[in-house]
């Protein structure tokens, strides 16, 4: 199975920052960073993962509920990979970037540039931004709507593709002896002209390492599965329980072959988040406390988006219907009104849930009780791999790396060894597209008209 490794600013549990033993500032705190870095690539883990929005993203009705919130201070994760490839040979770096509110040009340099800094280790998780927190910070009064961003998001990826093709592979001559630096003939100007986007070109960057960097896609419904079915290397997901992450999976699978791909270069990896214990009930000890220490003023406005304002309510009640009309990312919706509907549900039960892992899988128990799990939803048809999310630091993160890794690679399921070229798309066993490999510059009237890599 492939791993990556998945820090959510000061940890995933919103309230493990409040653990004894958790350091508390760990969102910002570089040295911890490339320490972790550093033994995250001594497990052989293929990448770290970061999640991203551009903005201070919340539902908190005001700044005095909102001071209750550790998901403040985050670093921007591309200046943090530029950092963290400097300390390590191997280990790969897959970050957000949003095709909502930034440019195809920039996002295009910036991941190239990155490729070569960090010698072919590099992804790009694409993202349509889901909070209207960041339309505040650029510009606008409301969210873009959600068919839109998908719209833009569609034509935003064949641009940045078409980019990262200005320059065949050998452009680049460097002919001291007569002057010439590029060969002219192979040089691609882009000449975009789409619905939503123009951009001319070509990249002041030569043609990527990894040919295009990783190509990361978490967006699980409609539309996102038939964006991901058409871009992705890598998929994010998350699911709580084993039939949901076999059904996710058949799903991706049959997208992909419909629009023309090999399946198996499609890897599926939901997120986990360990609670780790060397007995079981040392281990469901550490996560009944973090569940108490999640203060009502954080646990309610992760569910305002979809339930409203419920401070007035009863937190040991039902839930009250749902929102119509949310303009979120609807998988998430779903999944939390389908959670809300569960018998015995209550306000705290569902913001306790959501405080753990934001939907995904939460596993409480030893190494080897996770390890089982993991094994089974991997041989079940249910993901190709994981993603391990710790819910702080430092402790649960060297857990995982010291206790359930070890576990997986003594039964044969995970690497001891780094594999490849030495770049990310060689560690996971993915082809390095060719130029031009994705029709990124097959037009008709002026528009892209995307097609599946070869």
């Amino acid at each position: 199975m492939k791993l990556g490794f998945n820090i959510v600013a000061n940890g995933a549990h919103v309230a493990g920052w409040r653990m004894p033993g958790a350091e508390a500032n760990a969102a910002m705190d570089i040295r911890l960073w490339k320490e972790m870095a550093r033994a995250v690539e001594r497990a052989r883990i293929h990448f770290m993962f970061w999640a991203d929005g551009i903005a201070v993203r919340h539902s908190a009705k005001d700044d005095d509920e909102l001071s209750f919130n550790p998901r403040i201070d985050v670093f921007e994760p591309l200046t943090v990979i530029g950092a963290l490839a400097a300390v390590t040979e191997r280990l790969g770096f897959v970050a957000s970037a949003s095709t909502t509110y930034n440019e195809p040009y920039h996002v295009a340099r910036k991941f190239a540039s990155l490729d070569y800094v960090s010698e072919g280790r590099v992804g790009w998780n694409v993202v349509t931004s889901w909070s209207e927190q960041e339309a505040f910070n650029f510009g606008l009064d409301a969210h873009v709507e959600h068919g839109k961003r998908y719209r833009r998001a569609e034509e935003f990826v064949d641009v940045v593709f078409g980019l990262w093709d200005s320059w065949e592979d050998d452009a680049f001559i460097r002919d001291k002896q007569n002057g010439r630096y590029f060969d002219p003939a192979k040089l691609h100007t882009l000449n975009h002209k789409g619905e939503i986007l123009k951009v001319k070109g070509p990249l002041n960057v030569a043609r990527p390492i990894q040919g295009y960097p990783v190509i990361a896609q978490a967006g699980s419904s409609g539309p996102g599965q038939d964006l991901g079915a058409r871009i992705a290397d890598l998929i994010y997901a998350q699911h709580k329980t084993k039939d949901q992450a076999t059904a996710f999976y058949r799903s991706v699978k049959e997208h992909g072959a419909k629009a023309g791909r090999d399946p198996d270069s499609m890897l599926v990896m939901p997120g986990i988040l360990p609670v780790l214990g060397r007995t079981k009930a040392e281990a469901e000890d550490k996560f009944a406390q973090m569940q108490d220490m999640v203060h009502p003023r954080v646990g309610l406005p992760m569910l305002a988006e979809v339930f409203g304002d419920l401070s007035g309510h009863d937190l040991d009640g039902p839930l009250p219907p749902p929102l119509s009309g949310s303009n979120s990312v609807k998988s998430a919706y779903d999944k939390l009104v389908e959670l809300g509907r569960q018998p015995g549900m209550t306000i705290r039960k569902l913001y306790q849930t959501q405080a753990g892992a934001s939907g995904h899988c939460v596993f409480v128990g030893t190494a080897s009780e996770a390890a089982n799990l993991m094994q089974d939803w991997f041989e079940s048809r249910g993901c190709d791999g994981w993603n391990l999310i710790p819910p702080f630091m430092p402790g649960p993160a060297m857990e995982c790396l010291e206790w359930l890794v070890p576990e997986l690679q003594r039964r044969g399921l995970a690497q001891t060894e780094y594999e490849g070229d030495g770049t990310l798309r060689g560690s996971l066993g993915l082809p390095r597209p060719t130029f031009h490999s994705r029709g990124a510059h097959a037009r008709e009237n002026g528009t892209f008209i995307g097609k599946p890599r070869s």
